[in-house]
């Protein structure tokens, strides 16, 4: 006779993590506790515990889950030349791994006075502060500097605003990504016309 099959540890913290994320997104982190974690997955603080002693141990697990895909683009950045094909390539993968990130740059973004604290909040910043440095080129002029962080910043903020506008999320994304892409090559075109000085 065979036994019932009990939940694996990993689906158990998996649940927790998707319970969880889902309670900071429409709740707030701060207004979240864990004993409403417990209660909307229907089992006791001490199963809660045993897994995840915090909140922040919670949202540590989901920064790590959710920003391993930016993680693994900034090893892939490091490899590759400094060229115009690589940004392309860096801003269209960094648009990619937000799609499914975005939920927690959401909870530092709407969190930002709590998580300032935290060590999730500095994570993050690195991880947005090392994409940003493979864009740049040290010595450009600064016109090109703006433009490449407006690039960026274009399909960063862009991941996290669009939700309010009507219409699929998924095109959205792709608009967001091709005004990136404009104000990106607009620094090579900058890089090939001979600068006008002023007489």
């Amino acid at each position: 006779m065979g036994s019932t099959p009990q939940p694996r540890k990993s689906d158990t913290r998996e649940r927790i993590q998707r319970t969880a994320l889902g309670l900071f997104v429409s709740r707030g982190y701060e207004k979240t506790s864990l004993r409403e974690i417990a209660e909307e997955l229907g089992v006791t603080k001490a199963a809660l515990y045993y897994h995840f002693k915090t909140k922040e141990d919670i949202l540590g697990a989901l920064s790590d889950q959710l920003g391993r895909p930016v993680d693994e683009l900034i090893a892939w950045g490091r490899e590759q030349p400094a060229n115009l094909a690589t940004k392309r390539e860096l801003l269209r993968r960094y648009s990619a791994a937000l799609r499914e990130a975005a939920p927690i740059y959401h909870i530092l973004q709407e969190n930002q006075a709590t998580l300032r604290e935290l060590a999730i909040g500095e994570t993050l910043r690195k991880r947005v502060t090392a994409v940003s440095g493979l864009l740049h080129d040290g010595e450009a002029p600064l016109d090109t500097r703006v433009r490449l962080s407006s690039a960026l910043l274009a399909v960063h903020f862009g991941a996290l605003t669009m939700d309010a506008l009507p219409g699929d999320r998924e095109d959205k994304r792709e608009a967001v990504l091709r005004v990136a892409l404009e104000i990106l090559d607009s620094t090579a075109r900058e890089a090939a016309t001979p600068a006008v000085t002023a007489g």
